[in-house]
């Protein structure tokens, strides 16, 4: 009859019990975290994309001297701000925290939606091939950026649900006890209303190209 020392029986305990176990979710809090986590790997690549492309964009605009700096102006800055906030993998569930990225995510977005809108009035910047290659990059990542935060929504929703769901919500509150939900992407205040382009450029601009005389007034 063989005989097992107690650290044999332990790890032969272990073993038997590590089926039952798994089958329990106690690896799928961690799992479904790291599957959160490389999601937002990916929205965040799809940004970095977009403030890439963003300074070639702003020169392309610029050589056609357009009437209207301030809309350049506020492209750059929302940039600026976009790229000053980072959130990382570790502060996803500082919700504060979060909900800067967001907003200055969504500032700039709006930015360079009033900017292509701007431009629609310039036919020589609307001619220009570099021009043209460079609205249909931001127009592609733009498309990658909404498909990245969906996926990230989803894998964000399926930990969260593990947080709080059985039987993973044992696991939650014991051995993953310092797992916190994640925060989600949502519609910004500035994204329920289309962005609002002026021509109005100010005292001592000229009047943008194209553009109609101003009403008499009454």
């Amino acid at each position: 009859m063989i005989r097992l020392n107690s650290r044999t029986a332990a790890v032969a305990a272990a073993i038997a019990v590590l089926p039952a176990v798994s089958a329990c979710g106690i690896n799928t809090i961690p799992t479904r975290e790291e599957a959160a986590k490389a999601r937002w790997a990916d929205v965040q690549s799809q940004y970095q994309r977009r403030a890439d492309l963003i300074p070639n964009l702003v020169q392309t605009v610029q050589a056609a001297a357009i009437s209207e700096r301030t809309t350049l102006t506020q492209v750059i800055e929302a940039r600026a701000r976009a790229t000053s906030i980072t959130v990382t993998p570790e502060t996803l569930n500082d919700p504060a925290a979060f909900q800067r990225y967001q907003a200055a995510q969504g500032e700039l977005t709006q930015a360079l939606s009033r900017l292509l809108l701007t431009v629609e009035r310039y036919p020589e910047v609307r001619s220009n091939q570099n021009f043209l290659a460079l609205q249909s990059q931001l127009e592609g990542t733009e498309n990658r950026i909404a498909v990245a935060r969906r996926d990230y929504n989803e894998a964000v929703q399926a930990y969260n649900t593990s947080l709080r769901t059985f039987p993973t919500v044992i696991w939650a509150s014991t051995i993953h006890g310092g797992s916190k939900p994640m925060a989600l992407f949502s519609a910004t205040e500035a994204a329920q209303s289309a962005p609002s382009v002026s021509f109005d450029v100010g005292a001592g601009a000229g009047a943008a190209p194209g553009s109609p005389p101003p009403p008499a007034a009454k």
